[in-house]
C-alpha cells in the first residue's frame, strides 16, 4: 500500500506539471503565433498526439506511471514543432498562391505544402527515435525505471510525425480555407524578428568569433564535467521506511524480540509516525532466508507531518542501540540495493574464496583500509561467529586394519548424530517419514559419542573412538555460497559526499589489500550498476551518434555540411551540464537521459533549419548568401523558440515544485534538459546559420523556381 501511495503521489504531481505545461504553452502560442486559427490547429496536435500514444500503450496493456508521463511531458514541444513546422508552411503557401491570383484548389496548396516538408519532419523523428535507442541497452534495474519514458515519449513522437502528415493539413484545409491573405504578425513575435534580424546580421558577415565561442563553450563543459559527483538513482522520499536490526549469528529469538519491542515502543512515541509493524527470523516456507538474528521493522511517516524532521527523530532513535547492524532506508530504495547487491547497503565489497579463514582475514583487512575514507559510514563485515561443533576424523590406519572404510564412519556417525530417513508409512491418509536415530543419553558428551558402536565386515562392533578422533571444535554458524564458492561482504553506506569520490578512494584503498591465489574481492552496489549501466549506455550512445550523424548527412545531401553540424551538436549539452553543476552537481542516471533528448532535439531543430534553407534555394529559388542565411533563420525562429518553450513549460512546473516525493528521478532530469535547450536554442538561432553559409554552398546548385 505505501508502494501505491508513493505512485500515485508522483503521478498527481506529474499530472499538475503536464496540466500547468499545457496552459503556459497556450498562452505562448497565441503570443508567438499569427493568428487564432494558426494557434488552434497547431494546439490541437498535443491532445491528438498523446491519445494516439495512450491508446497504444493500452493496446499493449501497460499501466500508466510517473515515468510514462515525464516522457509525455519531454515530448510536448516535439508534437508542438511538427504542428507549427506544417502550418507554417501551408500557411505561407496559401497567402503566396492568392497574392499571385493562382486558380490552384486550396486542397492541392495544403496537400503540395505538407509535402514539401514531408522528409524534413521524417528526418527529423527518426533523429529523435534513434537517441532513444541506448534507453533499452541500459540493463538491469536501470532500464526498468527509463524505459517506460523512452517509451512514452517515442510513441509521443511517431504520433506526432503522423498528425503532423494526416489530421494537420486536414485541419488547415477545414479552417483556413477562407482565411485572410494579408500577413498579420502578433506584436511579440514581430518584434522578436527585428530584434533577431538586429543581431543575427552580423554574425553571418563575420562568423569567426562565433565559431570560436562555440569551441570555447565545448572546452567550459569538458572543464565542468569532472567536477560533478556521479550517483545512480536518488534518495527517495518516500513515506514508508524498513529498518533492519541485525545481530550476530546465534542471538536468541527472546532477545531479538526483546530489543525490536522496546524500539518499537521508542518510535511510536515520535510524532509523526503513523504505523508500525516488524517480524523477526523467518515464517514457514517464506521468501525470507534469515535466521532470528534477524528483524525488520516497518515504519510509515504520516504525510501530515514534516518528512525530514520526522526522518531524524528516526535515527536518532535507532542509533541509541548500539552493539548491532541497523539501517533506515525507504522501501524502494532497499528493494533496489538488495537487487544490485544482496545486501541492503550502499555498496558492498564481496570477497571470495575456499578457505574461511583466509576469506575472514581478507574481509578484515578490507575493513581497515576503507574505515578511514570520508563518506562512508555504517563499515562492517558481514555479522558471523563461531559454534561449538562435533567433528570425527577418521584414523586411516586403524580404520583400515579392521576392515572399516572411511566413507563408513562418516555415514555411521552422520546417521547416530543427525538421523537419516530410510522410509515412509501411510496411515489414514497420511504419510509419516521413517528415520533411524541414536537415543539421546548417547550422544550427550564426547565420551558417549566416542562409545558408539560401528559395525564391521566381520558382523562385530568397534568403538567411534577407536577408528576415529572426536572432539569440539568451533565452526562458522553461517556460511554464504555464491557460485560455488565461499564468500563474505564488507558493506558500508555513502553520506555527505558525492558516490563517484567515496569510490574512487574505495577502489584505491582496496587495491592496498593483496589476496592469494585463488581469492578476489569484487565491489556490489550502486556504484556499480551505474557504471555498468553507463557503460552499455555510452556504448550505445556511440552507435546512436554515428546514427544521427548518418541522418544529417542523408538529409543535408552534404558530407562536410553534415560532419561539421554534427562536431557542433556537443556544445548544446553544455548549458545542461552547466544546470546540473549549480543544481547540486551531481549527475544521476536521469540526467543521462535526459541529454541524450537534449541531444535529439538539438539535431532536430538543426535538420529543420537547413532543409529550410535548402528548399529555399532550391525550390524558391533565392540566391546563396548573407540573404539567405537571414531569411530562413528569421522563418525559422518562431518553430525553434516553440519547440523550445514548449518542452520548458511544461517543464518548469516539476524544476520549481523541486525535489517532492515522487519526482526525484524526474525531478534532475528535468533540470537537464531545461539548461540544454538554452545551449540548443542559441546554438540554432546563431551557430547554425553561420555554419550554412560558410560550408554549405559547394554542393547545392540553385533550381529554377
Amino acid at each position: 500500500l505505501g508502494l501505491v501511495d508513493f505512485i500515485q503521489l508522483g503521478l498527481d504531481n506529474l499530472s499538475r506539471a503536464l496540466l500547468l505545461g499545457c496552459i503556459l504553452v497556450v498562452i505562448v502560442l497565441a503570443a508567438f503565433l499569427f493568428e487564432w486559427r494558426t494557434a488552434l490547429i497547431s494546439l490541437a496536435a498535443i491532445p491528438l498526439s498523446l491519445l494516439a500514444a495512450v491508446l497504444v500503450l493500452y493496446m499493449r496493456g501497460t499501466t500508466i506511471n510517473t515515468m510514462i508521463l515525464a516522457g509525455f511531458v519531454i515530448a510536448i514541444g516535439v508534437v508542438v514543432d511538427d504542428a507549427i513546422i506544417d502550418v507554417e508552411n501551408i500557411v505561407r503557401r496559401l497567402r503566396q498562391y492568392r497574392k499571385e491570383g493562382s486558380t490552384r484548389s486550396t486542397a492541392t496548396i495544403v496537400l503540395d505544402a505538407s509535402l514539401e516538408v514531408r522528409q524534413a519532419i521524417i528526418h527529423a523523428t527518426l533523429i529523435n527515435a534513434v537517441v532513444l535507442v541506448p534507453i533499452f541497452f541500459m540493463g538491469g534495474v536501470s532500464q526498468a525505471f527509463f524505459q517506460p519514458l523512452a517509451v512514452s515519449y517515442g510513441l509521443a513522437v511517431l504520433a506526432s510525425m503522423v498528425v503532423a502528415l494526416t489530421a494537420t493539413p486536414v485541419l488547415c484545409l477545414l479552417l483556413l480555407r477562407r482565411a485572410p491573405s494579408e500577413r498579420y504578425d502578433q506584436p511579440l513575435a514581430s518584434w522578436l524578428r527585428r530584434v533577431y534580424a538586429t543581431v543575427l546580421t552580423p554574425i553571418i558577415q563575420r562568423p569567426r568569433p562565433v565559431f570560436i565561442g562555440t569551441a570555447v563553450v565545448m572546452l567550459l563543459g569538458i572543464a565542468v564535467m569532472p567536477l560533478l559527483g556521479e550517483e545512480l538513482f536518488p534518495e527517495f522520499k518516500e513515506r514508508n521506511f524498513l529498518i533492519h536490526w541485525i545481530t550476530r549469528p546465534g542471538t536468541s529469538a527472546p532477545e531479538e524480540a526483546r530489543i525490536v519491542t522496546r524500539v518499537s515502543r521508542e518510535l511510536r512515541a515520535i510524532p509523526g509516525v503513523r504505523n508500525f509493524g516488524s517480524h523477526i527470523g523467518q515464517a514457514l516456507l517464506a521468501d525470507e532466508i534469515a535466521g532470528v538474528n534477524f528483524g525488520e521493522n516497518w515504519i510509515s511517516v504520516d504525510p501530515k507531518a514534516d518528512y525530514d524532521e520526522t526522518v531524524e527523530k528516526i535515527k536518532g532513535v535507532i542509533k541509541g542501540y548500539p552493539g548491532l547492524f541497523h539501517n533506515v532506508e525507504t522501501y524502494l530504495n532497499e528493494r533496489i540495493d538488495e537487487v544490485l547487491s544482496g545486501s541492503s547497503e550502499t555498496f558492498a565489497v564481496r570477497i571470495y574464496g575456499s578457505d574461511l579463514k583466509i576469506i575472514h582475514s581478507k574481509a578484515d583487512e578490507v575493513e581497515k583500509a576503507l574505515s578511514g575514507i570520508p563518506g562512508i559510514v555504517d563499515l562492517h563485515v558481514q555479522l558471523q561467529s563461531e559454534v561449538p561443533q562435533l567433528q570425527v576424523e577418521v584414523k586411516l590406519d586403524e580404520a583400515r586394519r579392521r576392515g572399516i572404510k572411511p566413507g563408513d564412519v562418516r555415514r555411521a556417525s552422520a546417521t547416530m548424530f543427525a538421523g537419516e530417513e530410510v522410509g515412509d508409512l501411510f496411515r489414514h491418509g497420511r504419510a509419516y517419514d521413517v528415520n533411524v536415530w541414536s537415543k539421546p543419553e548417547t550422544r550427550n558428551s564426547v565420551s558417549s559419542v566416542e562409545n558408539l558402536l560401528i559395525d564391521t565386515p566381520g558382523r562385530g562392533h568397534v568403538r567411534l573412538g577407536d577408528v576415529a578422533d572426536v572432539r569440539i571444535a568451533p565452526a562458522q554458524s553461517v556460511i554464504y555460497r555464491e557460485n560455488n564458492s565461499r564468500r563474505i561482504d564488507v558493506s558500508a553506506n555513502v553520506k555527505d559526499r558525492k558516490l563517484n569520490a567515496a569510490m574512487a578512494d574505495l577502489n584505491a584503498g582496496l587495491a592496498k589489500v593483496q589476496f592469494p591465489l585463488g581469492y578476489r574481492a569484487v565491489v556490489l552496489g550502486e556504484y556499480a550498476e551505474r557504471q555498468a549501466a553507463q557503460g552499455r549506455l555510452f556504448t550505445f550512445a556511440i552507435a546512436a551518434a554515428i546514427g544521427v550523424l548518418l541522418l544529417l548527412i542523408w538529409s543535408f545531401g552534404d558530407l562536410r555540411l553534415g560532419i561539421l553540424g554534427f562536431l557542433t551538436l556537443p556544445s548544446a549539452l553544455v548549458g545542461g551540464l552547466l544546470a546540473a553543476y549549480f543544481n547540486g552537481d551531481v549527475i544521476a542516471l536521469g540526467s543521462l537521459v535526459g541529454f541524450l533528448t537534449v541531444f535529439g532535439i538539438a539535431a532536430r531543430n538543426m535538420i529543420m533549419l537547413i532543409s529550410h534553407y535548402q528548399h529555399l534555394e532550391r525550390q524558391e529559388g533565392v540566391a546563396f548568401g548573407p540573404e539567405l542565411a537571414l531569411r530562413g533563420a528569421i522563418e525559422r525562429l518562431s518553430p525553434i523558440l516553440m519547440t523550445a518553450l514548449a518542452t520548458g513549460l511544461a517543464l518548469v512546473p516539476l524544476v520549481l515544485a523541486g525535489d517532492v516525493p515522487g519526482a526525484e528521478i524526474e525531478y534532475p532530469m528535468a533540470v537537464v534538459i531545461l539548461g540544454g535547450l538554452l545551449g540548443s536554442t542559441l546554438l540554432n538561432l546563431f551557430v547554425v546559420p553561420s555554419i550554412y553559409l560558410r560550408f554549405g554552398a559547394r554542393k547545392l546548385k540553385v533550381e529554377p523556381a
